[in-house]
């Protein structure tokens, strides 16, 4: 069967009222308590978006994140009580795309994952060109891939569509405010999900992330990709 959401959350009261509130308007949701039952909801069903806590009774959600790293390519948004800096960054760099702090409203919290689906099955560029190549490296804005001599690096949707936008907009300073709004296409991101993806940017295409050549930060003001040949 195929569901909008998947929650996966031990915390049955405020599941169980998420996926209603959810339900009455379109999105279509599942939920799992734990681990294993996350793992067998795949078996036979799929989901657009997941949403993960962090403490699953004995199951870990970052390790349940990792687990499903490995396998799916789908938006994964931590909902969680813990709200450390630590927390956040550890779930945001191994594949979260997102983390909410619990108490969430239930509203603010429909309007971001009916945001992250719209966003997620929709294909499109917004360049003129099809390909773009800086150092050894090649953005095919038509079939959404980046290549370094040839072979395809694995990005995932959003640090596809943060590099594209860049790029796009290249030699120019682009703001966080005009990040979250063109590229995550909302206004609830917070700074630290931006510096977790534009350090994973990093991490893949320059050749020293602590000194990068092409994604640099203009301090105070916000990140331009710098292409020296023009």
């Amino acid at each position: 069967m195929e569901y909008d959401c998947l929650i996966v959350d031990d915390e049955v009261a405020l599941s169980q009222s998420t996926r209603e509130y959810f339900e009455l308007f379109g999105v279509r949701t599942a939920w799992v308590t734990d681990a294993e039952s996350c793992l067998a909801f795949f078996k036979t069903n799929t989901t657009g978006l997941i949403l993960l806590d962090i403490n699953l009774g004995h199951d870990s959600g970052f390790s349940l994140c990792k687990r499903l790293r490995k396998e799916h390519d789908l938006p994964i948004l931590f909902i969680s009580a813990r709200t450390s800096d630590d927390d956040v960054l550890l779930a945001l760099g191994i594949g979260g795309d997102d983390y909410i702090p619990k108490p969430y409203s239930l509203s603010v919290l429909l309007a971001k994952v009916q945001t992250v689906l719209k966003r997620y099955r929709s294909v499109a560029s917004d360049s003129q060109q099809n390909l773009y190549s800086f150092g050894a490296f090649t953005v095919d804005f038509e079939h959404e891939r980046v290549t370094l001599n040839g072979e395809d690096i694995r990005l995932k949707m959003m640090e596809y569509k943060l590099l594209a936008y860049l790029v796009q907009n290249r030699n120019h300073v682009v703001s966080k405010e005009k990040l979250f709004r063109y590229v995550w296409e909302e206004t609830f991101v917070g700074d630290n999900t931006l510096n977790v993806h534009i350090r994973r940017l990093r991490e893949k295409i320059e050749e020293d992330p602590n000194n990068p050549l092409f994604i640099k930060t203009v301090w105070g003001k916000g990140y331009v990709f710098e292409d020296s040949s023009l």
